[in-house]
């Protein structure tokens, strides 16, 4: 599908999709607690379906009702799937479900789509070598899915690299069901909020977690635990909610999003305040649960770090292209591990359309301030490109079109009718 995009302001109320994040976390805890869980307002995205389909490959029998996926646990523990797991664009799937796989003696087979297939998963595999999994990569040039994973794993003492947190919360996710205690160490946490979050599910379902408070670098699971079935209510997703965010900071917008959680832990609700310290009209309405955004202030640059919330990155070099002055990403390297390199893309997709916005390895430079230009451009099927370059054009020059725009639906079903739904003018093709 083609998105073609006019420039020009959009208003309205909107709600944003459950957490992915969260929808994932719960289908795979429900799997390995048994008994029977209710995950509520989960979110309908390819990348949950993905996940429930895999729930039912270890055992699990996901039933869909409105509103509510009731996950009856296998009643006799994982069972080993018998057929590949394709993961499709799922990274949080493919980290933690590897984990869950080398609980389990026999073998299992994972693969995704292209995208997966071009993300490492070697310094995973590798800990959980150290704690007795025996894994293969089937491409010798290649630290990649598709892959072979058997255990079973013990608890032991690992250390991995943390490029992404979903190392560490994959590792932390098996170990309760280990023997022998597990000690997980790492000398660069990254993405804290995250780690955080796995940490909250398990604690919640009954798992004892200790660990570096202060500075993240080690975490200590006890072997022999086991997890509780739950009934739980999924928040609204802050990942999502800066795409709309920032639309509705176009000059003559005004947004309103409802159903937010201010209390939630997801590292990405930190993008609001960075958009408010460059000067946006947003404000935080606790007692609604709902942001009011208006395109009436001039945006002004600042420095960011987003060694916590990789996945902001596309939204918010849209957002310094619109502030005067300069913006500077920092700690973005961890961007360029996703389903694309977006540090890569978001560079040359917004120098086609005239932005000064340039990247070393680490940060990203813009020199904001001259409007864009429309032009045609791609998604690489990267669900937050498609929709960042797509609030880009809202604030270009011309018509703007972008390919592959129904990858939007990875994490965000009905982004564009949203969109639609607030005077944005889009052809769908």
């Amino acid at each position: 599908m083609i998105a073609r995009i006019k420039a020009g302001p959009v208003a309205g109320e909107i709600s944003v999709p459950s957490s992915k994040s969260h929808t994932i976390r719960a289908l795979i805890i429900a799997t390995l607690a048994g008994g029977r869980s209710y995950i509520r307002n989960p979110l309908l995205s390819e990348d949950c379906k993905a996940a429930m389909r895999i729930a039912g490959q270890f055992g699990s029998t996901v039933t869909a009702e409105e509103g509510c996926w009731i996950v009856d646990g296998p009643a006799n523990g994982l069972v080993t799937p018998d057929d590949v797991v394709n993961v499709d664009n799922s990274g949080t799937t493919l980290y933690f479900m590897t984990s869950v796989a080398a609980l389990l003696p026999d073998w299992t087979v994972f693969t995704g789509d292209r995208s997966i297939r071009r993300r490492p998963v070697k310094p995973l595999l590798d800990a959980l070598a150290v704690l007795g999994a025996q894994s293969e990569i089937t491409r010798s040039n290649c630290d990649c899915a598709p892959f072979v994973i058997r255990g079973p794993i013990h608890g032991g003492a690992v250390k991995v690299p943390c490029t992404t947190s979903q190392y560490i919360s994959s590792l932390m996710i098996a170990a309760p069901l280990c023997q022998g205690d597990t000690r997980i160490m790492t000398d660069n946490p990254m993405e804290t909020p995250y780690l955080n979050m796995t940490i909250k599910w398990l604690r919640e379902a009954g798992v004892q977690v200790n660990f570096d408070e202060r500075e993240y670098r080690w975490f200590e699971i006890a072997g022999g635990q086991s997890y509780k079935a739950f009934d739980r209510v999924m928040p609204s997703d802050w990942s999502s909610v800066a795409f709309p965010t920032v639309a509705g900071l176009v000059p003559g917008s005004r947004m309103v999003i409802n159903n937010m959680d201010f209390n939630d832990t997801q590292g990405d609700a930190a993008v609001i305040d960075h958009l408010i310290r460059m000067g946006a009209d947003i404000q935080k309405d606790r007692e609604n649960g709902r942001l009011v955004i208006a395109g009436g202030n001039r945006l002004h640059g600042i420095g960011m770090d987003l060694i916590n919330t990789p996945d902001a990155l596309s939204i918010l070099c849209v957002a310094g292209c619109m502030a005067e002055g300069t913006t500077v990403l920092h700690n973005v390297a961890g961007a360029r591990l996703k389903e694309t390199d977006r540090v890569a893309v978001m560079t040359d997709a917004l120098s086609r359309m005239g932005a000064d916005i340039s990247a070393t390895e680490n940060t990203i430079t813009i020199h904001g301030g001259r409007r864009l230009r429309g032009c045609e451009l791609k998604s690489h099927d990267d669900h937050r490109i498609a929709m960042a370059l797509t609030v880009a054009a809202l604030f270009a020059e011309g018509e703007t079109s972008v390919t592959e725009a129904e990858c939007a639906s990875v994490t965000f079903p009905g982004f564009y009718d949203r969109l639609l739904s607030c005077g944005a003018e889009i052809e769908l093709q």
